[in-house]
């Protein structure tokens, strides 16, 4: 029960710290001048990705690779599946007037090229490299996007991203990056070591544990923000999120892992949970091409899609 509980401990760490690193970077980063916009794009984008970054890093150093490829890989499915259809199921969202093709097309080449790189049977420093300058190419193309769309609102009042707040004081400011930057390591250090714990015991291999209980818990913070976005009739944030947090965990998180040891890839990944991943990530084209909202019958639908992957993955 102890590695259960101290499992459970680790996530909530994982996800307050993250919050907290994500409100001190932007509020620090706006203060410093740097466009609300571009905050958007990058040190928000790379805080709510950062549980999942610390679990992939950590699982290198403790000798559990297939953890940080299955929470990553897990993590996009989880995404799509049910960070997605559980909001949908609440309130209906009108994506279909959502202008995410870019973004998208940007996720699908981001995800063959994952899985092309996996084909090679590891993830040492040359997929790490490959990965990163594809993220280098996106993150290249959304500042020029930005800088165009800045220079197109000049004179309206710009958008502040999530977490801001123009009056936090600098001592609240550097308390939130504090906390973030000491609590991420710790949080990623208990839930790491205890998942493999759990995995041992129970005769349930390290990828298994990747693919369902971390995934499960990182992508919490998506579908959170998911949720309130459907409530609040935000179609284009709530699929945004998606699509976005997807291509920065392909890129960025085994990226950057890679970097740190080699991530062998388990063949049942080639044989089966990559495809799942694709599959997944290709249904979004219904919503993204065709134009269709995602109605609560959607979101039974991709809820009860992931409810059996998870079945078939514990059985």
């Amino acid at each position: 029960m102890m590695p259960w509980l101290l499992s459970g401990l680790g996530l909530v760490i994982l996800l307050l710290a993250g919050d907290a690193l994500v409100k001190g970077a932007v509020n620090l980063s706006l203060r410093l001048g740097v466009p609300a916009l571009i905050v958007s794009l990058t040190i928000v984008a790379f805080g709510t990705s950062a549980p999942e970054l610390l679990i992939s890093i950590q699982a290198v150093l403790e000798g559990a690779p297939g953890l940080a490829l299955g929470n990553v890989v897990g993590s996009n499915t989880a995404n799509i599946l049910m960070v997605l259809g559980v909001p949908a199921i609440l309130a209906a969202m009108h994506t279909g007037e959502c202008n995410t093709r870019k973004t998208y097309n940007f996720m699908i080449l981001a995800s063959l090229l994952f899985i092309g790189l996996a084909y090679r049977g590891v993830f040492d420093w040359i997929a790490g490299v490959v990965l990163l300058a594809a993220l280098a190419l996106v993150l290249g193309d959304a500042f020029r996007d930005a800088h165009q769309h800045r220079n197109a609102c000049k004179g309206d009042d710009a958008e502040e991203p999530e977490g801001a707040d123009p009056d936090m004081p600098g001592w609240r400011i550097g308390v939130f990056l504090v906390l973030g930057l000491i609590g991420l390591p710790l949080g990623a250090d208990l839930l790491v070591d205890n998942a493999t714990i759990i995995a041992r015991e129970y005769g349930v291999s390290d990828t298994v544990i990747g693919l369902t209980l971390v995934a499960i818990g990182t992508s919490l913070p998506e579908l959170a923000t998911t949720t309130m976005a459907a409530l609040r009739r935000q179609a284009d944030v709530a699929l945004g999120n998606v699509i976005g947090s997807n291509m920065f965990n392909l890129l960025a998180i085994i990226g950057i892992a890679s970097l740190v040891g080699p991530i062998p890839v388990d063949p049942e990944f080639l044989r089966f949970d990559l495809w799942v991943m694709l599959g997944a990530s290709l249904l979004l084209a219904v919503f993204v091409y065709g134009n269709r909202d995602i109605t609560r019958g959607w979101g039974i639908l991709l809820t009860a899609l992931y409810g059996g992957y998870m079945l078939l993955l514990l059985s």
